[in-house]
């Protein structure tokens, strides 16, 4: 036997053993219409999950398979209609510069120590009062609607329950992590049981400026900066351990901000450890459809196309759901998705001054139209206030203004609510109808 043989013969139950790592586990979004189980028999496969209400719909897991090999098998099936990975959705983990400040009076935070009732919810006077409500003509539309009537689904990490300024607006909602009704983001300290998977095809949410992980692959939260906690009134959180710990607060706090009287109703897809799969986020697209709601917000995005998503949002369309996401914080002319989907409003960013913030994506083609997304001040958990910026908290900004539409014309749908909303002020740039104005937007719902 030659040197050579020999170290390949000692060489190939190492590379096996690899290869088997390599591919240790993955999981798939299947939609079939045979038996769940007989398939998942016939393509050595164990069914993980069934999404409640769905036609079909399931989580299916491989270990030690090549991945792309088992949805080869799967696309050769005539009992499945459709098959795709079951993506990671990764939410960035915060940015220590930026700042959560408490309800009360604090030492050397003179801007938040006055509090005023925001429609019968006490709520910090700049938050109330901050630059951007008249970048969007806030008080004038509000003359005209507060959204009273329409219900916004949040899907993101769930929002604080017991929020001063938005416990009275918050309906039940779900968790799709624990499999539980509630849509609390406090939950979110006791459990998280998203499992990381390979990034290569791992998505991320988008919220910071710099991607943790490919943006062709990943689903992105849409924002720059999370807060952390003021150390003299609030122990820190794990930075590491729950990354994203608030995004849901925030976002619900910007929908509150512009539609005082709508009600939102949490949907927990996203963990605060930042993680969220692609059948959870469709699992609360179903929700959100089955529940009636007349808006959805969705500060994530991914760098690629998911058939089932895609799907999920088609039928919300269909339902009269006027769906909301973000453009994305890659500073670049590309399409992301959800919001790069037809039937989708594309909300990319910009500052008080109407230019587009630096770190928004654009392009005409895509973006619907842009709102205020720098150093906007918002809900936080446990009583406090944050400063934050991205793309993840200018859509909010237009899923409360198609609240406010909904609230003047409670059958308005997804075509009517972007053609509204693209009365707004251009200003170029690739941000398609421009920076959004609530004012024109409900005046020309009223017409």
């Amino acid at each position: 036997m030659s040197r050579r043989l020999h170290i390949l013969m000692r060489i190939a139950p190492l590379v096996t053993l690899f290869c088997l790592g390599a591919f240790a586990q993955e999981k798939y979004f299947v939609t079939v219409t045979g038996d769940v189980n007989g398939i998942a028999k016939r393509h050595n496969l164990t069914v993980v999950k069934s999404l409640a209400g769905s036609r079909g719909q399931h989580v299916l897991s491989s270990k030690g398979v090549n991945p792309h090999s088992v949805l080869r098998s799967l696309a050769l099936d005539s009992t499945v209609k459709s098959a795709e990975l079951d993506k990671v959705v990764l939410l960035p983990g915060k940015k220590a510069a930026a700042t959560v400040y408490p309800a009360g009076p604090a030492a050397g935070i003179h801007l938040f120590s006055l509090p005023f009732l925001y429609y019968n919810s006490p709520a910090s006077s700049a938050y109330i009062t901050q630059p951007a409500t008249d970048v969007i003509n806030l008080d004038r539309a509000h003359l005209m609607s507060t959204g009273r009537g329409a219900v916004v689904a949040v899907i993101d990490t769930g929002a604080d329950l017991t929020h001063p300024v938005l416990a009275g607006s918050l309906v039940p909602g779900y968790d799709f992590i624990a499999n539980q009704p509630d849509g609390g983001e406090k939950a979110a300290l006791n459990q998280e049981t998203t499992p990381i998977l390979d990034q290569e095809t791992t998505p991320i949410l988008d919220q910071e400026t710099t991607p943790i992980l490919d943006g062709g692959t990943a689903v992105i939260l849409q924002q720059e900066t999370t807060p952390i906690l003021d150390q003299e009134t609030t122990p820190i959180l794990d930075a590491q351990q729950y990354p994203d710990y608030g995004h849901g607060t925030m976002v619900a706090g910007l929908i509150h901000l512009v539609a005082p009287n709508a009600q939102i109703m949490p949907l927990r897809a996203f963990g605060a450890d930042g993680k969220a799969t692609v059948s959870q986020i469709v699992d609360a697209i179903q929700y959100a459809i089955l529940h009636k709601v007349d808006v959805i917000n969705m500060s994530f995005s991914t760098g690629t196309d998911s058939p089932a998503l895609s799907t999920a949002l088609a039928a919300a369309t269909q339902a009269g759901i006027i769906c909301v996401a973000s453009a994305g914080n890659d500073g670049q002319a590309i399409p992301v998705y959800p919001a790069a989907y037809g039937n989708v409003i594309d909300v990319a960013g910009t500052n008080d001054a109407g230019t587009r913030s630096t770190w928004s994506n654009y392009g005409s083609q895509w973006v619907a139209l842009a709102a205020p997304d720098e150093g906007l001040i918002t809900t936080y958990p446990d009583s406090h206030y944050a400063q934050v910026s991205g793309t993840s908290f200018s859509a909010p900004l237009v899923s409360g203004g198609a609240a406010l539409l909904v609230g003047l014309d409670p059958t308005t749908n997804q075509n009517a609510a972007a053609k509204d909303l693209s009365r707004a002020k251009a200003i170029g740039q690739q941000l398609g109808a421009g920076e959004l104005d609530l004012y024109q937007a409900c005046q020309a719902a009223r017409k």
